[in-house]
């Protein structure tokens, strides 16, 4: 292997260079779809050395129309008898998937023979199905939106289609971002899980609490991350590539700078102190988008004590009143399962999607 290449580059020279002729030269004619899009690192561009071990390396996704998926086995096998073994470096060949590893495959060097390469083939309907539980982009429910792995639909909008003559580019196009009432009750919650725990941070260290108070603080910072993200209508990745996301996230460098060091600070009161100064700063992104009527805020004493705050709850309040007369008028304000670390992955798969709607039954 020689010096690393990033996933994308990859994966997209590896099929026009070396599939895409097998393709036009087996299946004259062939309409299909054909991209890197949904799991893996190397999709969001996140992808390093340590990446290359497991699922990654030359690979696409071919998506091909209901009635030509009889075909299937057929262009496989073409694939698999003319595919090179090696494609700048790295394997093109892969182990079988490993059913006690929920079907990992990994790179496998071979010399002779026909390759497995990591290419799925199936009908977009049928991968859609598979990620959301809908093929149906048209008409999403708003509780639907809420069920949905924000991560699931980050990696199918942040993918790239090599060549698209089955249009699925324009129909990912319908989940590009969250409608602004689910962005709203998103946002709403936010503010109102901050709110819930203000005034705790200084608390918890003036009582001697100091592990307390850096978990509260890291939750609240957690929380203003995740309104960075929704200001700026960019879906947020799962925790593993969360922060690397919000460090290149196009947002108030100021925010950045007041998040690292409250999380950082070892001093009660310089925790406080940047903590505050990173909520009123989120609060100004919050006026900035529109998306509600002018908040006034300032910092300030939590009804008289020697605590400071915003108090955020005001900002829960405008977005919760611009959500009169939608589906969320009167869902209480938990948020998503994708903003909550550690429970996130119980969203991530369809099997509990009922039950995930089922929370935001008015």
């Amino acid at each position: 292997m020689g010096e690393f290449c990033k996933g994308a580059a990859l994966c997209e020279g590896f099929f026009i260079d070396c599939a895409k002729p097998i393709l036009e030269t087996h299946f004259p004619g062939l309409s299909y779809s054909a991209g890197l899009i949904g799991y893996g690192s190397d999709v969001l561009g996140y992808d390093d050395i340590v990446s290359t071990d497991h699922m990654w390396g030359p690979r696409f996704y071919l998506f091909l129309r209901e009635e030509d998926m009889d075909r299937k086995v057929q262009i496989f096998s073409s694939l698999s008898e003319n595919l090179p073994y090696t494609y700048r470096g790295y394997s093109v060949n892969f182990t079988e998937p490993d059913p006690g590893d929920c079907g990992v495959q990994h790179p496998e060097w071979i010399s002779s023979g026909t390759v497995r390469p990591l290419v799925f083939i199936q009908t977009f309907d049928g991968y859609l199905t598979e990620q959301l539980g809908t093929a149906d982009l048209e008409h999403i429910s708003p509780r639907a939106w809420l069920a949905f792995s924000e991560h699931r639909l980050l990696s199918l909008t942040a993918g790239r289609f090599y060549t698209d003559a089955l249009g699925c580019g324009n129909r990912v196009a319908k989940i590009r971002y969250y409608p602004k009432d689910v962005r709203l009750y998103l946002i709403a919650s936010c503010w109102e899980n901050i709110a819930a725990e203000q005034a705790f941070v200084k608390r918890c260290g003036d009582c001697g609490d100091e592990i307390g108070s850096h978990l509260i603080c890291a939750r609240i910072c957690e929380r203003l991350m995740r309104l960075c993200f929704l200001y700026k209508g960019v879906y947020a990745p799962y925790s593993k590539w969360f922060g690397t996301a919000f460090s290149r996230l196009d947002t108030d460098e100021r925010i950045k700078q007041a998040v690292a060091g409250a999380l950082s600070a070892g001093d009660l009161l310089e925790r406080e102190r940047l903590l505050v100064q990173a909520q009123a700063l989120a609060a100004g992104l919050h006026n900035a988008s529109g998306l509600t009527e002018r908040v006034d805020y300032q910092i300030e004493s939590y009804f008289g004590r020697d605590i400071k705050v915003i108090f955020a709850d005001k900002l829960a309040e405008a977005a919760a009143r611009e959500l009169a007369g939608t589906a969320f008028a009167r869902v209480p304000l938990y948020g998503s399962l994708s903003q909550i670390g550690g429970v996130a992955s119980i969203a991530d798969g369809q099997n509990a999607c009922e039950q995930i709607m089922g929370l935001y039954a008015p």
